[in-house]
């Protein structure tokens, strides 16, 4: 106790605590005040280490002197009677106090005003400098983005309308392949077509810096074509330039056109497209002409036309026997013309597809959609596991191929791969924002997932770009808002659409008994009972569809596996949707995924999503 008793005398604790309150206050102003200077960040650790060093020195000093009347002593020379230790003391004591008081003040203030106002400033600054550098570079990626919108048909008779859209499509399709260019999809870019928007409205719905329009004029051989490259933030003409020639002139003209764009731009060419960015396939304007025709109604999906789409490719490949585009795109709506021409043979328009997608394949091992094609019918032919490999070769071509990521969504959706084909989906409408099909069935995943808002919003969408089957989204969304007459409404006009061939009034029938009473639900199971009394080749999916809607699921998954339908996606996405939950727990449900070859594709793929597999190795799924 002694040593505690000398050290209180000499005034060292009381020098310790003064000494390490003034080393905080020195610390704390230090930090506030050197950033004000622009002090370099070595000053601050010099100055912590300084005080750091001088505790103990500091220490020392006070045992060894005493402050006198006199100045400064050592101790042992200071006698008892002339020590000034208390009144020293209690100078330390008043000291110390002011000290403590005055740094808690500071601190005080430094927390509750300071501190709050240097984060504020921090964040602000922070926050304009991350602005700053996401908008340099958003408008740095963003110069480099472009439209190409419909060219305009500016032909004497307008009736040249399929070629000013396949020329346009043609440049558009040749720049989507350009490394460091964003371009706008085929779908988003044509939806403005006809409509009375601006520049500045186009380039903020499609997220592109560029617009390029024109007009083609054709007159017999002699083509003219009108192409301009505008800047939309600002309205100001990049570049713009009018081609005058033959009909064997096209493809020169559409690799001038494209070759401008990418100068303007300043995209650097490499490899292939260093040499050539527009590839049409044939040297043949008469084909090409051909192909851009047919390619036209395979864009619009519009069925009625198919059958001349096809006489068109068939006359191309005539002309052009090595067009391999050609080919593929004949055995493209080959594999879907069944969903919408009534009379087709499913067996025969299959055969025909795969022949010329073999034939496309054998000449152009680059393209992408005729492996997307064979993964179509492979799906359709519930082939699946070759299907799967189809569609990963097409996507290895060409990630962003729209027609193979949709196909793909569709394929991964019908087994279960629910969150798969939702990806899918997702990718080819980032790719494309205004793909019809991509819409609807993105819009019924949303709906089978209670986020109706997000479900209505695309469905609508789909209708504004044209879709006509967008109906069975919608009826999903009109039924879980309990709106009954509209789920009918909208239900047989889907099913109108995948049933051709039928009398209308056998859709509504179907509807009725989906939505309606005892007496609806039995005059639809009639009906359908007189459909499969007539032993058709093939089943029709709206039929399937309307089983499992009606409650009867095990007779569905009892007829499914027996004929090919054609059009599989409703009534199987239906199978792995909260509707398809009572099917699901049936006893015919687990003899259905062996005979449809399903376990085959999960034990390839691993299980769907709400699938798993129990000790036996079966399959349970909720």
């Amino acid at each position: 106790m002694k040593i505690i008793a000398e050290l209180q005398r000499r005034n060292v604790i009381r020098m310790a605590g003064l000494y390490l309150v003034g080393a905080w206050l020195v610390t704390q102003v230090s930090a506030t005040l050197l950033p004000v200077f622009h002090a370099p960040e070595w000053l601050m650790k010099y100055i912590v280490i300084l005080l750091f060093v001088g505790f103990i020195p500091a220490l020392i000093i006070a045992w060894i002197f005493e402050l006198t009347p006199d100045g400064l002593k050592r101790d042992a020379d200071v006698p008892v009677a002339e020590s000034i230790a208390p009144q020293t003391a209690q100078k330390m004591n008043r000291l110390l106090l002011f000290v403590s008081m005055l740094a808690i003040v500071y601190f005080a203030f430094d927390k509750f005003v300071l501190a709050p106002k240097r984060e504020a400033d921090l964040v602000v600054q922070t926050s304009q400098q991350i602005s700053a550098k996401a908008a340099a570079d958003k408008s740095k990626e963003n110069a480099k983005s472009i439209a190409v919108l419909a060219f305009a048909d500016m032909s004497p008779g307008k009736d040249n309308e399929y070629f000013s859209d396949g020329v346009s499509e043609e440049i558009l399709n040749a720049l989507a392949q350009v490394k460091d260019l964003k371009v706008a999809g085929r779908t988003a870019s044509f939806y403005f077509k006809g409509r009375n928007e601006t520049l500045q409205s186009i380039g903020k719905t499609l997220g592109v810096a560029n617009v390029l329009e024109g007009s083609v004029r054709k007159q017999g051989d002699k083509v003219r074509i009108t192409a301009q490259l505008i800047q939309v933030k600002d309205g100001y003409h990049l570049w713009s330039e009018t081609y005058n020639g033959d009909m064997k002139d096209v493809f020169a003209l559409q690799e001038r056109i494209a070759r401008s764009i990418t100068d303007q731009l300043k995209i650097v060419l490499v490899g292939k497209q260093a040499e050539q960015l527009v590839n049409a396939g044939t040297e043949n304007p008469e084909a090409y002409a051909l192909f851009l025709q047919a390619t036209g109604s395979f864009n619009r999906r519009d069925g009625k036309h198919f059958p001349d789409a096809i006489v068109q490719l068939t006359e191309a490949i005539r002309l052009d026997p090595n067009f391999a585009r050609a080919h593929s795109r004949l055995a493209a709506i080959l594999a879907v013309a069944s969903v919408y021409i009534s009379t087709t043979s499913l067996a025969a328009s299959h055969e025909a597809a795969e022949r010329h997608l073999q034939a496309a394949m054998k000449l152009d091992a680059e393209l992408a959609e005729p492996y997307a094609v064979l993964g179509y019918l492979r799906t359709e032919q519930r082939r699946r596991v070759e299907a799967e490999l189809a569609f990963r070769r097409a996507l290895e071509l060409d990630p962003d191929d729209v027609t193979a990521n949709f196909w793909h969504g569709i394929s991964l959706t019908r087994v279960g791969y629910t969150k798969q084909g939702i990806a899918a989906f997702d990718h080819a409408l980032v790719i494309d924002p205004l793909l019809p099909n991509g819409l609807s069935w993105r819009g019924v995943q949303y709906a089978y997932a209670g986020d109706l808002t997000n479900a209505e919003r695309l469905l609508h969408r789909a209708e504004d770009v044209g879709l006509p089957s967008a109906g069975w989204g919608l009826s999903v969304v009109a039924e879980a808002r309990g709106q009954k007459p509209e789920a009918i409404k909208q239900m047989t006009s889907f099913l109108r659409n995948i049933m051709p061939g039928f009398p209308p009034s056998d859709s509504e029938i179907l509807a009725q008994g989906i939505y309606g009473d005892t007496s609806a639900r039995a005059k639809a199971i009639a009906l359908i009972d007189r459909y499969l009394a007539s032993k058709p080749t093939s089943l029709n999916s709206g039929m399937l569809l309307a089983l499992f809607r009606l409650g009867e699921p095990a007779r569905a998954l009892t007829l499914a596996p027996e004929r090919l339908t054609g059009n599989d996606t409703v009534w199987m996405t239906t199978l792995f949707s909260p509707y398809g939950r009572e099917a699901r727990a049936t006893p015919e449900f687990k003899t259905f995924i062996h005979r449809f070859g399903l376990v085959e594709f999960w034990d390839a793929y691993g299980p769907p999503d709400l699938c798993k597999k129990n000790d036996k190795g079966d399959y349970i799924c909720d």
